[in-house]
């Protein structure tokens, strides 16, 4: 019972044979994930902060992990509305106003919390590339996205056996 489900095929209580358990367990991973994002997003925060003169984190780790979270509502919301506004920019710079569209989130972010200060746009945009390019390596080495090939598989193992 104090088992938590893990992924088919995994150690653990989840089996495709049971469609309810199956479901369970991907929930459970999303929610494994989503605490790993949080928790990386935190960490570049942090070492964004500590490289970047202009960046500036007051807190301990807890904060941190807030300062994270509200980076990834905004980012969650406001990341593809800018990104559609500024389409035509973004193509005709390559992808590199991302960059600066990246930066303006983190001061929107900065803004709305009282433990992050961001000095200058300069400091913005270094940060936001930092972070934007230290996030791609994180998702390199850690497991922060699903794997569709096996989502895939144990539905049909679920549905077959249904």
């Amino acid at each position: 019972m104090g088992q938590f489900p893990t992924r088919p095929g995994g150690t653990g209580s989840c089996r495709a044979d049971e469609p309810q358990r199956v479901s369970r367990c991907f929930d459970t991973t999303m929610l494994k994930r989503l605490l790993i994002r949080l928790v990386v997003v935190g960490v570049l925060i942090g070492v964004v902060a500590a490289i970047v003169p202009g960046i500036h984190f007051h807190g301990g780790f807890i904060w941190l992990f807030w300062v994270a979270l509200i980076f990834s509502v905004v980012n969650l919301v406001l990341g593809p509305l800018l990104t559609l506004i500024s389409l035509p920019l973004v193509i005709l710079t390559l992808g590199l106003f991302l960059i600066v569209i990246n930066a303006a989130l983190l001061a929107i972010t900065a803004g709305l919390s009282k433990h992050l200060d961001i000095d200058s746009f300069g400091a913005a945009v270094l940060g936001g590339l930092l972070i934007g390019v230290l996030g791609w390596l994180a998702q390199l080495f850690l497991p922060l996205r699903s794997d569709k090939k096996s989502r895939r598989a144990a539905r049909r193992r679920a549905a077959d056996s249904a």
